[in-house]
């Protein structure tokens, strides 16, 4: 009988976590995060492996890209090949990594963030530092192999890295919510410190900066913030803070060429036309006057970003300015985050060092071992050669009596003669005490002739020598820690000495950069904004000459000071500020920018429906009245804020600006309803409140009803509106009090 079916209950969120767990345990460990002990992801070890085993090393011919990411993907990383060619790609860059692991030939894209050419295009090989430093004695069992995805192929779980590749290439990877990023630092540097530590394994963190001084960034640049970086090291996060290096030369007509040769680490790829569109926004956005021209003269040979400034610019302040307004200056956030024992960990820089150190060891041990084992039967071996050439005789005639190979290793290991021939009876007894090892007999059986000649002979007693002393030597090795740390500091002054180089990051403690503004001359300029919302400023020659055409063509216009703000009031009840330098100074016919474009205002869910400049306001009282019929008058300088946007005034639920109104001469205010009544009072009945009050009725509206219009009179000047395509002359309208019903109209 078939076996019943078993359903399995289980809580749903349970399930999900558990599945999402292990999800992310897979991004962290299989993908995202390096391995502590080389520094490496498992895409780009696979990868490094892969082209090892191709022998694609640094003294055969490149091999092409494709090759590569395909045999790596066939058999060691099943993730698609864009994550193959993108890690081919980044270790062969030598402006992201301090030591390239990759040698690229063909386009493998540059620092201005231009793509690597497709990998059917591109060749690559190993670099000879990685054949030394990460890939050396791979062959000696020094580190464990696992199984691939699929269990046909054998790969390393970790490359037997020299050096602490986590520090010097750094590490930047994004998993499930974790992320590291470490910067690279100078391979000497970081050598300096291991030896340092290995011969002190209680050295602190601020002992070990004295090798390290801070990240050393392929960029180059400047460090400005020397004195966090311990607390950095200490904790393994923080940020560090990178300026590019500018220098300043003499230009054509006696200007100034700022010049920039190298750039934060930051800026690499599409941060650099970032940057030079930001330094044009500071001329448009008039932020500056000082600048002439921006030219990117960069190739191969290096950065170099001109800047040609104007004679009297103030190049100190003006660089200060780049420093604040663009990415000139930026801030790398460090996160030493990697894999240690099988699990995420924060490190700080010792518990980095110290990693490397103890994999160093581990290394060592397995590899010693290894020679060891393999030294102890080559002497075996030549031991039983040697005797054996002694009584060469004696072998023969055992040989020449035995029936077949099987006989003759009997009596070479065991001392059995029977069977053997012997030529006598003391030949017999001296086989019977020969007494060799199975490894003996075999090297004696397949020794050939030319082996018994003297010379040959020599070598193989010399070949022995060498034997026993390598044997004295690893046996000293594996049993003294002094003697394998003696050996690990001689392999890393090895590596140092072949691959050192100078460190390209100042690092500095420099002051925060302040710009000063320049004083600009205030100067009087007309506001002009058209129905659409587009808004500039005229010079008061400009408008002058133009007035009638600006009049009638402009919803507002007004004069202000280049130095002030304009306040645009909605029907939202939002004040927004906006600043005239801000707004472009234009002809008649220039368009101008949209309002949205330099204030807080959204012309989608809003509408402007009072504009002046804050002087203005200053000098003056506004009155304020909503459609509900709410109203009151509130001082003008209470609009003078700093801030770009704030609430003009309170609104009952569903309530709406109707009109604000700068107070002058007014006498008497008349308010239209959409029902057709008319209620008209005098103006001294609205009380003056602040603008955080919600104000007082002005009129008794009914159910239904709300505020259409309103109207200022005079006692003795006639004030005529269009109603109901007739004419209705407002000042015949009974005089009555505020908070009243009002009078129905009907023409």
């Amino acid at each position: 009988m078939p076996e019943k079916e078993q359903i399995i209950k289980s809580e749903y969120s349970e399930l999900m976590q558990k599945s999402y767990i292990d999800y992310a345990m897979s991004v962290i460990i299989s993908r995202a995060l390096p391995d502590i002990r080389d520094g490496l992801k498992p895409v780009q070890r696979r990868t490094l492996y892969d082209m090892d085993e191709l022998g694609i090393r640094s003294d055969k011919p490149y091999r092409k890209s494709a090759r590569i990411v395909g045999d790596t993907m066939g058999k060691y990383h099943p993730h698609g090949d864009s994550s193959i060619y993108d890690c081919l790609v980044v270790m062969a860059q030598d402006f992201k990594k301090e030591m390239p692991l990759v040698d690229g030939h063909g386009n493998f894209g540059n620092i201005e963030g231009d793509g690597a050419a497709a990998m059917r295009y591109t060749e690559a090989r190993l670099n000879k530092f990685t054949e030394d430093a990460l890939l050396a004695d791979l062959d000696k069992d020094v580190v464990d192999f696992v199984p691939n995805f699929d269990e046909t192929e054998k790969e390393p779980s970790v490359l037997p890295c020299r050096i602490p590749n986590f520090l010097v290439n750094g590490s930047e990877g994004i998993a499930v919510g974790m992320a590291t990023s470490t910067p690279p630092h100078n391979l000497t540097e970081v050598i300096d410190a291991e030896i340092a530590y290995l011969d002190d394994p209680d050295i602190s963190v601020s002992q070990l900066m004295r090798y390290i001084k801070g990240p050393d960034f392929p960029t180059g640049g400047i460090i400005t913030n020397r004195d966090e970086l311990q607390g950095i090291y200490e904790t393994g996060a923080g940020k560090v803070k990178v300026r590019g290096r500018v220098n300043i030369e003499k230009g054509q007509n006696g200007h100034i060429n700022l010049v920039i040769t190298e750039i934060p680490y930051t800026m690499i790829g599409m941060g650099i036309g970032k940057f030079l569109q930001d330094v044009a926004d500071l001329s448009e956005n008039k932020i500056t006057n000082d600048i002439v021209d921006i030219t990117n003269q960069s190739s191969k040979e290096g950065i170099r970003i001109v800047i040609e400034l104007r004679r009297d610019t103030d190049v100190e302040n003006f660089k200060n300015l780049l420093y604040r307004k663009t990415r000139l200056e930026d801030t790398f956030a460090v996160n030493m985050l990697a894999i240690r024992d099988g699990r995420p960990e924060t490190l700080d820089l010792k518990s980095v060092i110290k990693a490397s150190a103890d994999f160093q060891y581990e290394i060592e041990r397995r590899k010693y071992t290894n020679l060891l084992d393999r030294e102890q039967k080559r002497r075996e071996i030549q031991e039983g050669l040697i005797k054996a050439c002694n009584v060469i005789d004696l072998v023969i005639e055992i040989l020449r009596g035995s029936k077949d190979r099987a006989m003759a290793k009997d009596c070479m290991v065991n001392g059995n003669t029977e069977g053997i021939h012997f030529k006598s009876r003391e030949s017999e007894v001296m086989a019977a005490q020969l007494l060799f090892t199975e490894p003996q007999a075999d090297a004696i059986l397949d020794m050939r002739l030319y082996k018994l000649i003297g010379l040959e002979l020599q070598a193989l007693i010399k070949e022995h020598e060498e034997t026993v002393a390598n044997i004295y030597r690893y046996e000293d090795i594996l049993e003294q820690r002094e003697s394998m740390t003696m050996v690990i500091e001689t392999e890393l002054a090895e590596i140092r000495k072949a691959y050192s180089r100078k460190r390209r990051t100042e690092i500095v403690q420099a002051e925060e950069a302040v710009y000063v503004e320049k004083a600009v001359e205030e100067t009087d300029v007309r506001f002009v904004m058209d129905r659409f919302g587009y808004a500039k400023t005229l010079d008061m020659s400009n408008y002058e000459r133009n007035q009638e055409t600006v009049d009638s063509e402009s919803r507002y216009h007004f004069s202000c000071k280049n130095t002030g703000k304009v306040c645009l009031f909605t029907d939202k009840g939002q004040l927004h500020t906006i600043k005239v330098s801000d707004l472009p100074a234009g002809k008649l016919r220039d368009k101008g920018v949209p309002v949205d474009n330099v204030s807080n205002y959204d012309s989608s869910r809003e509408a402007i429906i009072y504009a002046a400049s804050q002087s203005e306001l200053n000098l003056n009282r506004l009155i304020f009245i909503t459609r509900q019929g709410m109203m009151k008058i509130v001082s003008g300088g209470e609009f003078d804020v700093s801030k770009r946007t704030v609430a003009a005034t309170k609104l009952g639920e569903g309530d709406e600006l109707l009109a604000v109104v700068c107070l002058r001469d007014q006498q008497n205010i008349v308010l239209q309803s959409k029902k057709g009544y008319f209620l008209k009072f005098p103006v001294d009945q609205i009380p003056e409140l602040k603008k955080i009050a919600v104000g007082v009725k002005g009129m008794n509206l009914t159910e239904g009803d709300s505020l259409e219009a309103v109207y200022f009179t005079k006692n003795l000047e006639t004030t005529t509106i269009q109603y109901h395509d007739s004419e209705l002359e407002l000042n015949h309208l009974k005089l009555a009090s505020r908070n009243s019903k009002g009078t129905k109209v009907r023409l």
